[in-house]
C-alpha cells in the first residue's frame, strides 16, 4: 500500500504539464489521493466506469494495534454495474464495526475527540448509494483540513483523456496493481502504534487527521513533488 511497483502509462516524462487529473471515487481516502487535490488545479471523480471489487472505492486503511487493517463498506453489485448505481448493503452492521474499529486505533490520538465528532454521522446515517455516501465523506473532509473544492463528477465515461491526467485505477491497495507516482512522497508524522510497527506510508486520511490535526494540510503538501 506504501510501494509502486509500476509507471504512468500515459505520464512518460513523469511532469505536470496539464492541470487536471482524473480519479475514481474513493471511501475515506487515502493522503496520495488528497494530494493530487492540492497538486492539479481541477479534478473529475469518475462516476460512470464499470464499478471494480477490491479497490479504495469502497474500502481504507487505518493502522491497529496490530498492523494494517482494512475497512470494508459491503456493497451490492451485479454484473458490470456501473459505480454511481452501486447500491450499499446493510444487512449487517458493518457501521458499527469500523465505528469501534476506528474508536480503538485512534482514541488515544491527539485528535480524534477533536475531529471525529464531525464525522461519526457517516457510521450512523445509512445512504443508499456507494457514490453518494464517498462525496459527502470528501466533501467534509476538504472542508476540514482546508483544501479547495476544486472537483466535478463525470457525466459520461471516456477512456481516452487528450487534455486530462488520467489516476483512474491507478491508486490501488493491490500491490500488484498500484502505480508508481513519481509525484508523491509519503511525509513522516507521529503515529499511535509507531513504536510497535514503525511509520505505516500512505494510510487512510483518518490516520493523518487524527494524529497531526491542524498541520494535515501541511503534511499533505510535503507529500507533493513536481518533478
Amino acid at each position: 500500500m506504501g510501494v509502486y511497483t509500476r509507471r504512468f502509462d500515459n505520464w512518460k516524462s513523469h511532469q505536470i504539464t496539464m492541470s487536471k487529473a482524473i480519479l475514481n471515487t474513493a471511501y475515506f481516502p487515502n493522503i496520495q489521493y488528497l494530494s493530487k487535490f492540492v497538486l492539479y488545479d481541477e479534478i473529475s471523480i469518475e462516476q460512470m466506469d464499470t464499478y471494480a471489487k477490491q479497490t479504495y472505492r469502497n474500502r481504507f486503511v487505518i493502522a491497529s494495534s496490530n498492523g494494517q487493517l482494512s475497512l470494508t463498506i459491503p456493497v451490492v453489485k451485479n454484473n458490470r454495474t456501473i459505480t454511481k448505481d452501486i447500491l450499499i448493503d446493510y444487512s449487517e452492521d458493518w457501521q458499527k464495526k469500523q465505528n469501534r474499529a476506528i474508536l480503538s486505533a485512534y482514541k488515544n490520538s491527539a485528535f480524534y475527540d477533536h475531529y471525529f465528532p464531525e464525522l461519526e454521522h457517516f457510521f450512523l446515517k445509512k445512504e443508499k448509494f456507494l457514490i453518494d455516501l464517498n462525496m459527502k465523506i470528501l466533501d467534509n473532509l476538504l472542508n476540514t483540513i482546508g483544501i479547495q473544492k476544486n472537483y466535478k463528477i463525470t457525466d459520461a465515461y471516456n477512456k481516452n483523456t487528450t487534455d486530462t491526467i488520467d489516476l483512474r485505477d491507478k491508486i490501488h491497495p493491490k500491490l500488484s496493481k498500484n502505480i508508481y507516482d513519481a509525484n508523491f512522497e509519503p511525509a513522516e508524522y507521529y503515529q499511535v502504534f509507531s513504536e510497535r510497527h514503525g511509520f505505516i506510508p500512505n494510510l487512510c486520511i483518518l490516520d493523518l487527521l487524527f494524529n497531526e490535526g491542524p498541520m494535515t494540510l501541511s503534511k499533505i503538501q510535503e507529500t507533493c513533488k513536481k518533478i
